[in-house]
């Protein structure tokens, strides 16, 4: 049974093709401001790719965008998907640290049953999710890709402490001005928000074995300082991007 898992972030839409459970396609692409246009177009270029009709598969949709396209049979929760996502790469995960775009959560599933028994979000400020990431960048004049493998450089981290994103700009500009190496700062930025996740995350009992994924889990240096919060080794699936497309289009295997 093929099914399909968009998952659709502030920042990039995910989309999964699952064959029962072996994944034989996937694509990503920014979102934009037209998530519905976006959406459609991955589904409709990963259709003709893989020789299939519309009826030829179930859509489950996730994410901050879910409710904005029509070609989804059905939705979930991101919380629902990414913890489904994470135990298709690890079946005895026991937490979840996922920051995206906009928001950043930590979930908690039961050893027994897999499913959720707790969570916590941070969606009401920008500090410590991937737009954070990528307005420090910006101040730093440093492509995106690269900050983390930069941060890792540093032997004195500087000290970034405002959490809101417009008042930690204003810091690393200042920081910067005063001729700090963008290693270090970089290296604060990234301290800044493990400190910040891991706050969370300890709130709601993480432990391991933790799986990091979303789009910031392929940055090196936040898996490195949030593994220094917590005190314990953190895991990052193949493909750390697409855990909630995965999670959907495998709940969409019980509703075919």
């Amino acid at each position: 049974m093929k099914t399909i898992g968009i998952d659709i972030g502030s920042l990039a839409t995910k989309l999964v093709l699952l064959d029962d459970t072996t994944m034989i396609d996937h694509r990503v692409n920014r979102s934009t401001y037209d998530f519905k246009r976006i959406g459609s177009d991955l589904f409709n270029e990963i259709l003709e790719k893989n020789n299939l009709k519309r009826s030829d598969v179930y859509v489950m949709s996730t994410g901050y965008g879910r409710n904005s396209i029509d070609i989804a049979d059905d939705r979930i929760t991101e919380i629902s998907a990414h913890a489904r996502g994470v135990q298709y790469f690890y079946p005895n995960a026991h937490s979840v640290i996922d920051i995206g775009g906009q928001d950043s959560k930590a979930i908690v599933m039961s050893q027994k049953t897999g499913s959720v028994i707790d969570f916590q979000m941070n969606d009401k400020c920008a500090a410590g999710t991937g737009r954070f990431l990528e307005v420090m960048a910006h101040a730093l004049e440093v492509p995106i890709e690269e900050i983390g493998n930069m941060a890792l450089k540093s032997n004195k981290p500087s000290a970034i402490s405002s959490t809101c994103t417009v008042f930690a700009e204003s810091e690393v500009i200042s920081l910067f001005a005063k001729g700090t190496p963008k290693h270090d700062i970089a290296s604060g930025i990234h301290k800044s928000i493990a400190r910040r996740v891991a706050g969370m995350a300890k709130r709601i009992g993480v432990e391991p074995l933790l799986v990091f994924c979303g789009g910031v889990a392929k940055n090196v240096a936040v898996k490195k300082y949030l593994e220094a919060e917590l005190n314990f080794e953190i895991h990052t699936p193949q493909y750390p991007q697409l855990t909630g497309a995965i999670g959907a289009a495998l709940i969409a295997q019980g509703k075919k």
